[in-house]
């Protein structure tokens, strides 16, 4: 997508976000929150959020979709404690795909909705996944579960494809697993965003542990 494109997308989704921010009501101690006024669903424009990484850096998903450079973003639902995505990385299924598509555009991030004191929370915890699987891309912390709820994330991994211009396209499970997986949902949903194609397979039962929210 140029820059013209990008711009116009850019416009688009400010418009639709003051018409959230309208609708909104009132979070927890009286404040407004925009996950509020906000749900993912496949075929509609993806619900913005900003999260930091494990070093405290910001990630906003609206300025990733506007980069020029940015044809798809991935989100995957993470926790370095749970067996099955202990297995996903073992056997590089994330990997294998973020290898396919490198310098395509695709913008990988994972999400640790973990609530303090439940499995697979903490900074440290993460940052030794992120070494020990060779992980480079960000780990966002959603420890409130505001985003993995926003987005009906129950299972980790629970994998959403969006398309360039900020639709989500996919939602579901990585692949046709747990155990001798023939499709990979989240390569093909990507192979068909890229080329401008129609996701067949647009949702699916995610499989794993359950997120494991602070409530």
């Amino acid at each position: 997508m140029n820059r013209i494109a990008k711009s116009m997308v850019g416009v688009g989704i400010g418009i639709a976000a003051a018409g959230a921010m309208i609708a909104m009501t009132s979070g927890p101690e009286g404040r407004q929150t925009a996950y509020d006024a906000e749900k993912a669903r496949v075929g509609h424009e993806a619900p913005n959020f900003v999260l930091a990484d494990l070093n405290d850096q910001e990630h906003e998903l609206k300025a990733i979709l506007e980069a020029e450079d940015t044809n798809a973003v991935v989100l995957e639902w993470f926790n370095p404690d749970c067996p099955v995505v202990k297995g996903h990385y073992r056997q590089n299924t994330m990997g294998a795909v973020q290898e396919m598509f490198e310098g395509q555009g695709v913008v990988w991030l994972r999400i640790n909705s973990g609530g303090e004191g439940k499995q697979g929370y903490g900074v440290d915890k993460n940052k030794d996944a992120a070494e020990a699987w060779k992980i480079e891309d960000p780990i966002l912390t959603d420890a409130s579960g505001k985003v993995g709820k926003m987005y009906g994330a129950k299972t980790t991994p629970h994998m959403y494809v969006i398309d360039g211009e900020g639709v989500l396209r996919y939602a579901g499970a990585i692949d046709d697993g747990p155990r001798d997986a023939k499709v990979n949902y989240v390569e093909a949903a990507l192979k068909s965003v890229l080329a401008g194609e129609t996701v067949e397979v647009a949702e699916t039962r995610a499989y794993g542990c359950g997120v494991k929210y602070a409530n």
